[in-house]
């Protein structure tokens, strides 16, 4: 199958036509924080990650028992390892409690709306968690380097957001804001990574390209954006995450030690030793039923 992404190069960084930019990235140091920090073995972490999956699971039931309403922003350079950690929270709950919100570009009647007015669709009723995958930060920055706002309205959400949140607050939601901070070198390798890989591709955009050509404007835009939002009732926590496990585990422990919540109790189920039947049923012949094909049977053939 012809690769879709050929037109991406990261060493002579491409402008998605095919050509090389004629700017070529500075050169880069050699170490990195994948190399420099010890790592969690794969043993510790798998038990520590379902350990606090677990507690996500009561977190879980508590919103659900205690009607509270639960948001968590994601935010962070691409490659940061956002989504790889959200898989992870939701894993094991509810999908009709907790919810993802990874929203699409803006359709021309929402860009005609309040900035806002299409995330408040997404918030949580009582007894729901919702994930943002990037949210209204949206303005602060991809849309502030790449010009998809104007001046104005950057100013404008810069000034609103504080007071949006806050509204946020009053009403009982419980709002957590988390930044993934991934080093230069350690974005660039991931997209590396993603280049040739038949089920990462998708990840991989001219947007990406960008993000590497433009990190110092990423940079400045995302500092600006922390000295107006990183408030006290609405404070943005940075998780470091040159390697993903402990990134993961880090937010979770911490997402977790934010909350009072507590276990609750469910209703006790006793399973019968042997189901009651009647004996009055029939399983209608199989010839009747199109059945899929066993598939399996063919990979175990090859086997033998």
């Amino acid at each position: 199958m012809q690769n879709r992404r050929a037109d991406l190069t990261f060493d002579g960084v491409s402008n998605g036509s095919g050509s090389n930019t004629s700017a070529k990235p500075k050169e880069r140091k050699k170490h990195t924080a994948q190399k420099t920090t010890p790592k969690l073995s794969d043993a510790v972490y798998e038990a520590e990650l379902f350990r606090l999956q677990t507690e996500l699971v009561k977190l879980q039931e508590w919103v659900r028992f205690s009607g509270a309403r639960l948001v968590v922003v994601f935010e962070g350079r691409d490659g940061a390892g956002k989504g790889g950690t959200i898989k992870r929270i939701t894993e094991y709950l509810n999908p009709r409690v907790a919810r993802i919100a990874a929203l699409p570009a803006p359709t021309d009647r929402e860009r005609g709306q309040w900035y806002y007015q299409r995330y408040i669709a997404h918030l949580p009723a009582k007894g729901e968690i919702v994930l943002f995958d990037r949210s209204w930060y949206n303005r602060g920055g991809v849309e502030k380097v790449m010009g998809f706002c104007t001046p104005q309205e950057h100013a404008l959400f810069l000034r609103q957001t504080p007071i949006f949140e806050q509204m946020l607050i009053e009403e009982g939601i419980l709002l957590r804001k988390y930044w993934f901070s991934v080093s230069e070198d350690e974005q660039l390798r991931r997209f590396k990574s993603r280049l040739h890989d038949p089920v990462r591709q998708w990840k991989l955009s001219p947007m990406d390209l960008q993000a590497l050509n433009r990190w110092e404007d990423y940079s400045r835009a995302k500092d600006e954006m922390m000295v107006h939002t990183d408030t006290p009732g609405s404070p943005w926590y940075v998780v470091e995450s040159d390697v993903k496990k402990h990134a993961r585990l880090n937010m979770m422990a911490h997402l977790l030690s934010t909350i009072e919540y507590h276990d609750v109790e469910r209703p006790k189920v006793k399973l019968p030793a042997h189901p009651v039947r009647s004996g009055n049923y029939q399983r209608p012949p199989r010839e009747l039923s199109t059945y899929v094909n066993d598939y399996v049977a063919t990979l175990m053939g090859d086997r033998e």
